[in-house]
């Protein structure tokens, strides 16, 4: 049997963590391994565990989400952060997606797409709910002065497409019959040519400009 998702949960209401673990412990391939009540909790248990997948709140004391998400991705760049908020903003969303987050989801969420963003999200692939994922969109499209896209090699358009499906490295070489260390040149190509600084984002911007669709 495989080792279970390991996740941090941080969020500064008790009833909510409580709550999402319970959920998430329904699930044998998930272990809900600490929780944090602030973002310099999380940050300190990110970096003293290694969990699989951090379930990050955006609004805490001390340190914000937003913040920790920053210093976490800055100590720990594999980390696999999903956040799990109220807030449903533009700003909020780019600036989640801008700082590293592989996925964004708003609380009252069906159960069933937590646990297949955990899920995709560990295995290093990322995941935007369909309504955070349109609102992305929506402000990409109202930015003006974006930059021509550098052209796209087909074998790139490929990965970008599996890409957008979610699919990590290792999926990504397996369905194209390429090593991941192939898969993984052609994505940091992929990030360069959209001017993307994560997965996330350049699945975003190349929905934007029609390459793909979320």
């Amino acid at each position: 049997m495989k080792n279970p998702i390991r996740i941090l949960i941080a969020d500064d209401h008790p009833i909510v963590r409580e709550g999402l673990a319970a959920i998430l412990g329904t699930q044998p391939d998930f272990e809900v391994i600490a929780q944090a009540a602030d973002g310099a909790e999380a940050i300190a248990l990110a970096a003293r565990l290694h969990p699989d997948v951090i379930m990050l709140d955006l609004e805490m004391p001390t340190v914000d989400g937003l913040e920790a998400l920053r210093r976490i991705r800055t100590e720990w760049p594999e980390a696999r952060v999903i956040i799990f908020t109220v807030f449903d903003t533009d700003e909020r969303i780019l600036s989640a997606v801008s700082a590293g987050a592989q996925g964004y989801l708003l609380k009252g969420v069906p159960r069933e797409e937590i646990f297949a963003a955990i899920r995709v999200v560990s295995q290093g692939g990322s995941l935007l709910q369909p309504v955070v994922a349109s609102r992305l969109l929506r402000h990409l499209s109202g930015e003006s002065g974006r930059p021509a896209l550098d052209p796209l090699t087909d074998r790139e358009m490929d990965v970008l497409r599996l890409m957008a499906q979610g699919r990590a490295n290792r999926e990504i070489g397996v369905t194209l019959f390429i090593s991941e260390r192939t898969v993984k040149f052609h994505v940091s190509s992929i990030l360069s040519k959209l001017g993307a600084g994560n997965r996330t984002e350049a699945v975003a911007i190349a929905a934007q400009h029609g390459l793909v669709e979320m």
